[in-house]
């Protein structure tokens, strides 16, 4: 197989493999360098692809190898994912870009689970591949495949007691949603931290990536909100959407600083009209992936 085939072999698989490995790692970054490496072992090894399987179970194969892989020796920091990026290809793969295993709550939520776990439950649940097709892909049987799978659903059941309808983003902004999205905006860029508790659902829970810190409860939240609100400097946001969830991109003017510079990502969550959830994360070299500008003057 010469490059020209192969290329045409396997582009087409290039958005669905970022897709899967950005839910294996939780990182936008991370995904795009695994789908490169993904590429480059399959090219290594194109002789002894027999088709004794599909183009895409072989390329699945690799790319949840080559995450595991990852996983056995550090953990990329989470990051959102552009919906641009997911609707510019609606076609054949977009069963696999399914709303509710694509927040950041679903991602964050499988960080909890072991490697081999978080593989199985994104080929079995989210992918709808059967026991046997993931045991073989995994070298290993279809019984251990199902224990993996029962430990990893107990221990997202014990994290999100009502299942994907917790996780699930809710679909485009409405109205209302794109009302509370510039209640937030404002509330920032007042410096008003009363404004921005009371957009605060009493379950609200906030993240802050990387490695930062999680906080659950109105009164924890809150706390932590208004606490740093002013610490950074003078906030402008844009509004924006990335995982299938409301978004803003922040920006920040510190003192003796003429221009406001990227500072974080924020992805939220609204339920019932107010915040449920807020995963900040600070991630300025996202913002060009995003086409976000590199600054603002005011």
């Amino acid at each position: 197989m010469d490059a020209t085939s192969f290329a045409e072999l396997t582009r087409r698989y290039h958005r669905e493999l970022q897709v899967h490995c950005y839910r294996m790692l939780g990182s936008f970054d991370a995904a795009e360098d695994h789908v490169q490496e993904v590429f480059l072992r399959a090219w290594r090894s194109r002789d002894a692809f027999e088709e004794r399987s599909s183009v895409r179970t072989w390329l699945y194969r690799i790319a949840t190898n080559a995450c595991l892989d990852t996983l056995r020796r550090t953990r990329p920091p989470l990051q959102p994912y552009p919906d641009e990026l997911l609707d510019e290809h609606p076609g054949p793969d977009a069963v696999t870009i399914g709303r509710e295993t694509f927040g950041l709550a679903f991602l964050a939520a499988i960080q909890l689970l072991p490697p081999r776990q978080r593989a199985v439950l994104v080929l079995r649940d989210v992918l709808s591949w059967s026991a046997s097709e993931a045991a073989a892909l995994l070298d290993t049987t279809v019984p251990a495949v199902n224990s993996a799978l029962q430990r990893a659903r107990a221990t997202l059941r014990d994290r999100w007691p009502g299942g994907r309808l917790e996780w699930s983003p809710t679909g485009a902004p409405d109205p209302a949603q794109r009302e509370l999205l510039r209640r937030y905006i404002a509330a920032h860029e007042r410096a008003d931290p009363q404004a921005l508790v009371d957009l605060l659902r009493e379950d609200i829970r906030l993240t802050i990536e990387p490695d930062v810190g999680e906080w659950s409860g109105k009164a924890a939240v809150a706390d932590a909100l208004c606490r740093d609100m002013n610490t950074p400097g003078q906030w402008r946001m844009l509004p924006m959407a990335a995982d299938r969830q409301p978004a803003v991109a922040a920006y920040v003017r510190g003192a003796g600083d003429a221009t406001f510079r990227p500072f974080a990502l924020i992805v939220l969550r609204v339920e019932a009209g107010l915040l449920r959830a807020i995963d900040v994360v600070k991630a300025p070299g996202l913002f060009a992936t995003f086409g976000l500008p590199a600054s603002l003057d005011r």
